[in-house]
């Protein structure tokens, strides 16, 4: 507010109190009705930086009033500072933040909009009323002015009604509308004036007064807040007028029952508080109505637009009855019915009997709707399915969720169901699990074909690799002369079917190990080995790989402290010997292969790493497959079964060791073993033992393919 408006305000304050004592009955000694009131509302609106300076201007402005109206100095001092305290406690308490209300901030204005700011709003005025009739009569009992009883009494009242009536005006009031249509506010108004000055001048019956009540409530039910205050504020200041004068009950009181002067002072601030209560109540219950209202108006809003647009679930709702309030599009949409075709009826027409008589099996009840509905809707129950039928008369499943509605009281007042169509789904889900259920069928069909398959190839290796090595350890026979001397022609021939004799058997080999991998037989012993041994073995297997005419760099790194893994020295040979013997194979001449071991916490690290031709991306998956076979090898014409990664990732695992690899079409290939480390004890591994070959060599199988040869020509006692 402006430094002008306040001094207006507050110069209306002295004028008011003022007036007030220069019409006061003679012998009078309380203070008027308005100094306190219109104090509260200056001090409210001056804000934080002015609220002492126009506190001492409501002192000064209480004890001039006081000189004015021929108090003594000491009761006019008395007053002003009594105001002065008792306004200051009334502000306080408007100003003090609600409890739970999280406000942090100081409002420009009090707000009397709910309940708690109601309850806050009267124990301000309660408490600055007491504080200033304590005060008042104190003071007449310090300086002999008055009784100190009836100068206590009058305070109070007056106090409470000056504060009741005026510190509205300076409140955020309910936002609420008018009610009432323009002919009816105006019979109310002029109803109002007529009746008050009609009960102010009739005198000698007090009650008469009460007739202004109804009129005043029937404005605050009707009229905006503010209105309903201004209303207030006439007729107590009619009342006030009038009873000045001796008119009317109030002002002839005192000479009529022989009473002293302040009683007309109580009497009339009785009749203001119990006007002010009536109206400040009907204002707050009808401000707090009509924002229940809107609320509940916008909270239906929502709720309607939330459930018209589910169009893809039916929400129905029914009475306790089971009759249909509430057919949301949805429920149309799924159902076929109008809402007008729905509303109204039982929900029972929306099930077939097998429908009730299944849910009701299902919930273990009687074969009765009520029940099942019952059963249905208590708490916790979730979801069922449930039979609905539609107007063209099919059946349709329905996922369903029905919940009650209770009243504060507990009482079921109606259910609302929320379903959807799962029909379709339920469809799908089934030829889904006959799908599942034909394919673990075929998975089982094919694992039983692939370990026919498997024992066939085994058992097919075990018959083929004792002829064919009979038929190189022939062939070495011829070689060494043993059968006389060829030509070089014949020599020619014989080498050529030596060298693929050997294919095949290193072919069958590699299936017999693989078979054994699989299907693991007898235990092999394991030994504590240093893997640094099996690399080195490796590299002298695979090196007539890399010898000249070769131009390709072959570098080996070891560490210098033993790598110790548990396992089958041969089997980790065997791998290392695939891994480098690939990377040979795959690496044209001029590029470098690399080979490094090391011992990283507690795990051993084998990096293979060549410059070669790398794997195309499309196919790196199949890497690890039985006979794969790249696209790349295939078009370079390179030699190999597809069996050894197989072969090696089969071992590592069985060492309990992970393999993988990192490649780039045409930039190279990275292989890295991981595998545990262990101190040096014994331990059984499920491997099989199988001798490693050299690479690219021919099998020196003298000393069981030659064997063989000899016995099956000469017998086995002839060796």
């Amino acid at each position: 507010m402006s430094t002008r408006a306040l001094a207006a305000l507050l110069g209306v304050a002295f004028a008011a109190g003022t007036a007030n004592l220069a019409v006061s009955a003679e012998g009078q000694v309380a203070l008027g009705f308005w100094p306190i009131g219109l104090a509260v509302g200056a001090v409210l609106v001056a804000g934080r930086r002015r609220r002492l300076v126009v506190l001492a201007v409501v002192a000064l402005a209480v004890a001039v009033s006081g000189l004015a109206g021929s108090r003594p100095l000491d009761v006019a001092l008395g007053y002003g500072l009594a105001v002065t305290i008792a306004c200051w406690t009334a502000v306080m308490v408007l100003e003090r933040p609600l409890r739970g209300s999280g406000a942090t901030e100081r409002a420009d204005r009090p707000s009397l909009r709910t309940g708690p700011e109601l309850g806050r709003y009267l124990r301000a005025v309660v408490a600055a009323a007491v504080l200033l009739g304590v005060l008042g009569a104190l003071i007449s009992a310090r300086t002999g002015y008055g009784t100190a009883a009836v100068v206590g009494q009058s305070l109070f009242f007056s106090a409470l009604a000056s504060l009741l009536i005026l510190v509205p005006f300076f409140c955020e009031l309910p936002d609420r509308p008018l009610l009432g249509r323009s002919a009816e506010r105006l019979a109310q108004r002029l109803l109002l004036v007529v009746l008050t000055v009609a009960v102010f001048t009739v005198p000698q019956v007090p009650l008469v007064v009460v007739l202004v009540i109804p009129v005043l409530a029937w404005g605050a039910l009707r009229v905006t807040a503010r209105e309903a205050f201004v209303q207030l504020l006439v007729v107590v200041g009619l009342g006030m007028g009038l009873s000045a004068q001796g008119g009317g009950p109030v002002g002839s009181v005192a000479g009529y029952y022989d009473l002293y002067p302040d009683a007309r002072v109580i009497l009339l601030g009785m009749f203001g508080a119990t006007c002010a209560l009536v109206v400040v109540l009907l204002v707050m219950q009808v401000g707090q109505h009509v924002t229940d209202e809107r609320r509940i108006a916008a909270e239906r809003d929502v709720v309607r637009r939330i459930v018209d647009g589910a169009r893809g679930v039916a929400i129905i709702g029914a009475d306790e009855r089971g009759r249909i309030t509430l057919f949301n599009p949805g429920a149309e949409r799924l159902l076929g019915y109008t809402a007008a075709e729905a509303l109204g009826r039982s929900t029972r027409f929306l099930h077939s009997d097998d429908a009730v008589r299944t849910a009701c099996r299902e919930q273990g009840v009687a074969y009765d709707f009520v029940a099942l509905s019952q059963a249905l809707s208590r708490p916790g129950t979730g979801q069922h399915r449930m039979g609905f039928r539609r107007k063209d008369g099919s059946e349709r499943i329905h996922l369903m969720t029905l919940s009650r509605l209770s009243d504060e009281r507990g009482r079921v007042t109606g259910y609302v169901s929320t379903s959807e169509d799962v029909t379709d789904l339920l469809a799908a889900q089934e030829r889904l699990e006959e799908s599942l259920r034909a394919e673990r069928q075929a998975v089982e069909r094919l694992r039983e074909v692939d370990e026919v398959k498997d024992a066939f190839v085994s058992s097919v290796s075990h018959e083929l690799r004792t002829p064919i090595t009979s038929m190189v350890g022939f062939l070495e026979l011829l070689t060494d002369g043993s059968y006389g001397t060829m030509t070089s022609a014949q020599r020619y021939a014989i080498e050529r079917v030596f060298a693929n004799s050997n294919r095949l058997l290193t072919l069958i080999d590699d299936l017999l190990t693989l078979s054994r991998l699989q299907h693991p037989g007898a235990a092999a012993p394991g030994e504590i080995l240093d893997l640094r041994e099996a690399v080195r073995a490796a590299e002298q297997v695979v090196a007539p790989a890399w010898a000249p005419p070769r131009r390709l760099q072959v570098g080996v790194d070891l560490p210098v402290d033993p790598v110790q893994v548990l396992g089958q020295r041969e089997a980790l040979e065997r791998v290392v010997v695939n891994l480098l013997g690939n990377a040979v194979k795959f690496t044209p001449d001029g590029g470098s292969v690399q080979v490094r071991l090391v011992d990283d916490d507690g795990r051993a690290r084998l990096e293979v790493a060549d410059s070669g031709i790398g794997i195309p991306r499309e196919e790196r998956h199949l890497l690890f497959s039985r006979f794969f076979r790249s696209s790349v090898a295939v078009r370079d014409a390179v030699p190999g079964t597809g069996l050894g990664l197989s072969i090696s990732r089969a071992i590592v695992e069985k060492h309990g060791g992970e393999i993988g690899f990192e490649a780039r079409e045409g930039t190279g290939t990275v292989f890295t073993v991981s595998l545990p480390t262990h101190p040096p004890v014994q331990l059984p591994v499920q491997l099989p033992v199988q001798a490693v070959p050299a690479l690219g060599a021919p099998r020196n199988n003298r000393g069981d393919a030659a064997v063989v040869a000899h016995d099956q020509q000469n017998g086995p006692e002839s060796g």
